[in-house]
């Protein structure tokens, strides 16, 4: 019995050792080297004159409300989500969100760029409805992903409407924050 176990720690502790990370042996007459430090982009390799712009959608419900969402970004990907308000299913309130996400790229010249983008929201919908013993009822719910996506092309500092109908539109508005 003692033979196993001390035979078993011997293969643990030989197990052991060559699971231990190392750097390989040099061979003879070599001194080991030091490592470097990994490379890193120099900040030089920064667009000179980099801005920030300024993405600010509107859309108007039924013509009487209006909802905005603002979002600062530089070029490249952009994405917002947030609670827009809640729907009453049943004796619940289910919280609604909209959500913003897009890219925005830089073309020629000074004053344009292609936007990408997602505008959207999430709508709860009854799925079941069920009737309690005691006069209640209870509802499961659901929540469908509804909006817009496109790419357009836009002017800064000149508002553009994406999409107009009966219900109402949807306006978009780019402007370069310079710093």
């Amino acid at each position: 019995m003692k033979t196993m176990l001390l035979l078993s720690l011997v293969i643990f502790n030989v197990a052991a050792v060559f699971a231990q990370p190392g750097q390989p042996a040099a061979p003879p007459g070599n001194a080991p080297q030091p490592q470097s430090p990994p490379m890193t982009a120099a900040p030089s390799a920064l667009k000179v004159g980099t801005a920030n712009y300024s993405i600010t959608v509107t859309w108007k419900e039924g013509g009487t409300e209006t909802n905005r969402l603002r979002v600062l970004t530089s070029e490249g990907s952009f994405s917002l989500e947030t609670i827009q308000g809640s729907k009453k299913i049943a004796q619940n309130e289910v919280p609604t969100s909209v959500s913003l996400n897009g890219t925005l790229d830089l073309l020629d010249g000074d004053n344009q760029a292609r936007l990408k983008f997602f505008l959207g929201r999430t709508v709860p919908y009854v799925t079941s409805t069920y009737g309690g013993g005691t006069g209640t009822t209870s509802s499961s719910y659901q929540q469908m992903r509804v909006g817009l996506q496109s790419t357009f092309t836009v002017t800064f500092g000149k508002p553009l409407v994406v999409q107009a109908d009966q219900t109402g539109e949807v306006t978009i508005l780019v402007k370069r924050e310079d710093n």
